[in-house]
């Protein structure tokens, strides 16, 4: 069920700040921001939006993961993108969404009035700047998933997926203790499998390998110690952090 949420932190303590639409904002623009954002949550499983809505928002996430879905005439659905912290949904400029999407963890947002964040783009350069940034982040995305789809194996996919978390996962999901990184998966293995291109017993295949060698431990089903970075990174084929 969706909640309103009062504000609890002031833009300076937000823990998406360094990766937000706000991340290049001064102090003058961060107040104008706090005089028109508000809060949304979803529970895990709930819609956000559907494709064809009329777009009333656009948002940030702050905690917790959401897919971007595209249904078919036929009824199969393919998922598009993983949503994670700082992560932005909507598009200023089009009136009506074009893909579902859907909170595939209880999910928090900071949201904005999509009218008022459209002419606060035009009067505040850092935001403008910082859209620009992240579409163009996304477009570079976009081509790695390309190559991922196409190219990777099934070990390189979970491999890959695994360091997407690690990179885009704001702390305190992220833990670090000694040589050793904790996640938390945000996907189920029918949803990862769904995001990846493989089945379900591929996907438990994989993680049970990795776990055999070493790789990775395993706490439950969502909770990845992974003790080399360096050595996942390089299962991955990614030559950058």
């Amino acid at each position: 069920m969706e909640r309103v949420l009062d504000p609890l932190n002031r833009c300076e303590s937000c823990p998406i700040r360094h990766r937000a639409v706000c991340a290049t904002c001064d102090t003058d623009e961060l107040a104008v921001l706090e005089s028109i954002k508000y809060y949304r949550s979803f529970e895990a499983g709930q819609p956000i939006i559907f494709s064809g809505d009329q777009m009333e928002f656009v948002a940030s996430i702050v905690k917790g993961a959401a897919t971007i879905e595209q249904i078919m005439e036929d009824g199969r659905k393919q998922t598009l993108g993983l949503l994670l912290p700082s992560d932005f949904i909507g598009r200023p400029g089009r009136e009506n969404a074009i893909y579902d999407v859907t909170a595939v963890t209880d999910i928090t947002l900071c949201c904005f009035r999509r009218g008022k964040f459209e002419t606060l783009i035009e009067t505040t350069p850092h935001i403008a700047q910082r859209l620009l940034a992240i579409s163009l982040d996304e477009l570079d995305a976009a081509r790695d998933w390309m190559l991922l789809l196409g190219r990777k194996t099934a070990r390189e996919k979970i491999a890959t997926f695994l360091m997407m978390i690690v990179r885009r996962t704001t702390v305190p999901a992220v833990v670090s203790t000694g040589n050793t990184t904790q996640i938390e998966l945000p996907l189920t293995r029918e949803a990862m499998a769904d995001y990846l291109g493989l089945t379900i017993e591929t996907v438990s295949r994989q993680f049970s390998a990795l776990r055999k060698e070493g790789l990775i431990a395993l706490q439950g089903k969502r909770i990845v110690d992974i003790p080399s970075i360096s050595h996942l990174r390089a299962i991955a084929g990614s030559s950058t952090d």
